[in-house]
């Protein structure tokens, strides 16, 4: 299989997965380096495929479902998990995070957790990596993007982030 025939096979499996596929299964996969696939997700992009890259790999948009609402958040780097899983455990998915950066302005990582499964990679990997979540350039403060399956999905979260301390107010 040559450069170009992979590339397209990389796309194909990227539509067909439900999930974030990782840059070490997708090498695997199809017998080549890491960064061979890092290489091949920049010249997919270039191309136009929207490919987003998450904590737990690539995926390319799907059609959303559910209300997309912002929850503005402030807490401590020890209480993302609670924060994350409350979240989740109220149907929502936690598209991502922004902050407002002075120099940069508004930076946004991309996340994509549904499950507290996810949320648990996630901070595995924030705790093995020597990265620093984005909300402690802001000393906390930080919005997410949430799909909710409803409004009431999406009140419970604000509820529950409120009585946790975690609502920006």
């Amino acid at each position: 299989m040559d450069a170009q025939q992979r590339r397209a096979a990389l796309a194909g499996c990227l539509e067909q997965a439900e999930q974030p596929v990782s840059a070490g299964a997708l090498a695997a996969r199809f017998g080549v380096s890491r960064q061979i696939i890092v290489g091949d997700i920049a010249l997919l992009r270039a191309g136009g495929l929207a490919v987003s890259a998450t904590p737990r790999g690539y995926l390319l948009p799907r059609e959303p479902t559910g209300l997309l609402r912002t929850a503005a958040c402030l807490h401590a780097p020890g209480d993302m998990g609670r924060e994350l899983e409350i979240m989740v455990d109220n149907g929502c998915v936690v598209e991502d995070v922004v902050v407002e950066h002075p120099v940069y302005g508004q930076l946004t990582g991309q996340l994509h957790l549904a499950s507290r499964y996810d949320v648990r990679q996630f901070l595995d990997k924030v705790a093995t990596s020597e990265a620093k979540p984005l909300a402690e350039l802001t000393a906390g403060v930080h919005l997410h993007t949430l799909r909710c399956p409803d409004r009431q999905a999406y009140e419970r979260v604000l509820e529950q982030l409120r009585q946790a301390g975690f609502l920006y107010q």
